[in-house]
């Protein structure tokens, strides 16, 4: 049974959503501000969880940089309809996906089971025994599936799962581009609506990540967090 933590001010979402959740076979605890959920999380992590955004005491997006700081756990933002610098703030700084608020609370669900269904095929429950034994290389970058381990340039990069199916996708066909919608059908179930905005928050973190901070030549003439300026960038380091 997933352990779902349900982190959000407003005591009639906690109460709806984590019902809703219960009857879906799920194991829910809330917590109604950033620092009561950090507190727990401290002594024992969920499988994943879902921030509200505005909160007391400590807010979703620096509960989200706590959490980074030691776990990949996935992690759902809440945003309020016209919040989009939020939602850009928050998936660059490594939320796996968000839902608007007011929400389908079947649209909340379906995100958490793709979410839950893609950290168990990174932990390698999905995957067989020669698959899991394969560890990715290609030039300086090493994947391995079964640990969700990231090595580049000789050092370790944390991912989230989507970050990490992002990159496994370009780099198991390096030198080809792929488009946003073939990316997002590597990091999305068919269920799950995400627009290109989306997309590119991820792309944008993930060469960041990869770069640690650095711009090399190919980088500096992206404008934006193309999914093009990625594979140009990675053709040519592969």
């Amino acid at each position: 049974m997933s352990r779902i933590a349900l982190v959000d001010d407003d005591r009639n979402i906690l109460t709806s959503v984590s019902m809703t959740l219960e009857a879906e076979g799920f194991e829910v605890e809330t917590y109604n501000d950033g620092q009561a959920a950090l507190d727990a999380f401290n002594k024992r992590l969920p499988d994943m969880a879902v921030f509200d955004i505005k909160m007391p005491r400590m807010d979703g997006m620096d509960l989200l940089q706590r959490v980074r700081q030691k776990s990949a756990m996935p992690v759902i933002f809440l945003t309020s309809k016209d919040d989009e610098i939020d939602e850009v703030l928050g998936l660059r700084m490594g939320a796996d996906d968000y839902v608007k608020k007011p929400f389908s609370q079947r649209l909340l669900v379906e995100r958490i089971r793709a979410l839950l269904r893609r950290q168990e095929v990174m932990q390698g429950d999905e995957v067989t025994e020669a698959e899991a034994s394969q560890v990715m290389q290609r030039g300086q970058l090493q994947m391995d599936p079964l640990r969700h381990a990231v090595v580049w340039k000789g050092r370790d990069v944390s991912l989230t799962v989507t970050e990490f199916l992002l990159l496994q996708a370009l780099a198991q066909r390096p030198g080809f581009v792929k488009s946003r919608d073939q990316l997002m059908d590597v990091a999305y179930d068919d269920q799950v609506y995400v627009d290109d905005r989306t997309i590119d928050s991820h792309i944008k973190r993930l060469r960041k990540k990869m770069v640690n901070g650095a711009k090399p030549r190919a980088l500096r003439r992206v404008r934006r967090p193309s999914v093009a300026g990625l594979g140009s960038w990675w053709r040519r380091q592969c």
